[in-house]
């Protein structure tokens, strides 16, 4: 292993995308500390430690528990995750983002302009949600509508400066920016649960490290696990040169969709806590019935991983798409004819895939929640260690490693993965 991280080290194109994530990240975790204009971090606390925190702690799980701080960057980077789901959903069922999204690289622009915007609008409406539910609590002593105002825009501001070090993260480091913040969350997260793990139960002591290796073990199966489809390419005169023919695969992942399901899924069950700030009543209700552990919340969640990984996939995968440029390109799969036939092969076969990987990816995420209620598995420990965590912090290691490994590649060096 060392000798793979000194290879990477020599590479001086790997090694400044490398200290510059790592700068990005510092800088976002030191934001984690700063707190927002009057407020009583004490309240805050206190209330995170009762009862009522139920359905925030994931919320505070992904922004790296600057949401029980209330600091300058408590909202995290969820509202980019939601506006990001609501403009695909759009582009599916609106013609203009439709037509800007087959332009290319400036509807891409265009679209991405738009998610900031909606962004910094979801930021404000859940910042403010946030004001009001802890204004009840006592943790914004004399708060005025002034002072309301700063707490909205500081938070909005965080926000929004997240959202740019999330872009830069991907244009000039390594891997995902959106994904790699969440992944230094959930870190910066973990000796929570380490500690709640330590001073836990008995039961919890002795099964929760099988059960979390088994989880990290299930999750790189059936993220690295694909099917291959073979293809057949035929000989082309191209002018006075005539190509060979050949044989390939077409890999056909398990879960395509990798980790963006969980992250939507938990973006848009934030949106019942934003509203409740505004409504007591709506609030009252769902610290009573959408809980952790409560059949709602799991539910729920289940059929918004298996919907969002469905989708994701097909967003990622055209299977007509794919057939015409095996067509354009003179390949085949042997035994089905070209064109219409192999987009439904294609289809067929990724259909059948997904199922799986959308059922492993539900049972992995409501896991946690399951051991919390029926196992006594403390919240913290559940949270910070498995399901959710381990799935995310998994898969964008992976995806990050294999950045890490192309880039090595092209200069012959030996990479991470074998």
């Amino acid at each position: 292993m060392f000798s793979w991280l000194a290879n990477a080290w020599r590479v001086p194109e790997l090694r400044k995308r490398v200290l510059f994530t790592a700068a990005v990240l510092a800088c976002y975790r030191l934001g984690s500390w700063v707190p927002a204009p009057g407020i009583n971090q004490a309240a805050i606390q206190q209330y995170f430690n009762g009862a009522g925190g139920g359905i925030l702690t994931l919320l505070n799980l992904f922004s790296g528990s600057a949401l029980s701080r209330f600091s300058l960057f408590a909202l995290g980077i969820m509202p980019y995750v939601t506006a990001s789901i609501i403009l695909q959903l759009l582009t599916a069922v609106v013609p203009t983002l439709e037509r800007l999204q087959k332009e290319g690289e400036a509807g891409y622009a265009k679209i991405t302009q738009y998610t900031r915007y909606l962004t910094v609008a979801l930021a404000a409406a859940q910042s403010t949600g946030y004001a009001f539910l802890f204004k009840r609590q006592g943790a914004l002593p004399g708060v005025n509508a002034g002072r309301l105002v700063i707490i909205v825009l500081t938070l909005t501001a965080g926000c929004v400066l997240l959202m740019w070090m999330g872009e830069l993260i991907t244009k000039r480091g390594v891997g995902n920016g959106i994904s790699l913040l969440i992944f230094a969350s959930i870190l910066a997260y973990a000796p929570t649960g380490i500690s709640a793990w330590i001073n836990g139960g008995t039961t919890e002591r002795l099964f929760f490290p099988i059960v979390a290796i088994a989880v990290v073990v299930a999750v790189v199966f059936v993220q690295e696990g694909q099917r291959r489809i073979p293809v057949q390419y035929a000989r082309r005169q191209l002018g006075n040169r005539q190509t060979t023919g050949g044989s390939t695969y077409m890999p056909l992942r398990v879960n395509m969709a990798g980790v963006i399901p969980v992250i939507f899924a938990a973006a848009l069950l934030a949106l019942p806590q934003t509203v409740a700030g505004f409504v007591p009543a709506w609030s009252n209700w769902v610290n009573a019935n959408f809980q952790y552990t409560s059949w709602y919340y799991l539910a729920t969640e289940a059929v918004l991983i298996i919907v969002f990984t469905y989708f994701y996939t097909s967003v990622q995968f055209n299977p007509v798409d794919q057939a015409d440029n095996l067509r354009k390109y003179g390949g085949y799969i042997p035994g089905i004819r070209p064109g219409p036939p192999t987009a439904a092969y294609l289809d067929r076969v990724l259909q059948r895939l997904t199922l799986p990987g959308s059922l492993f990816l539900a049972t992995v995420a409501v896991a946690p929640s399951v051991f919390i209620h029926y196992f006594g598995f403390s919240q913290a420990t559940a949270r910070a260690l498995g399901g959710t965590s381990v799935l995310i912090v998994v898969g964008v290691a992976l995806d990050t490693m294999r950045q890490m490994e192309s880039q090595m590649m092209m200069r012959h060096y030996e990479g991470f993965l074998r």
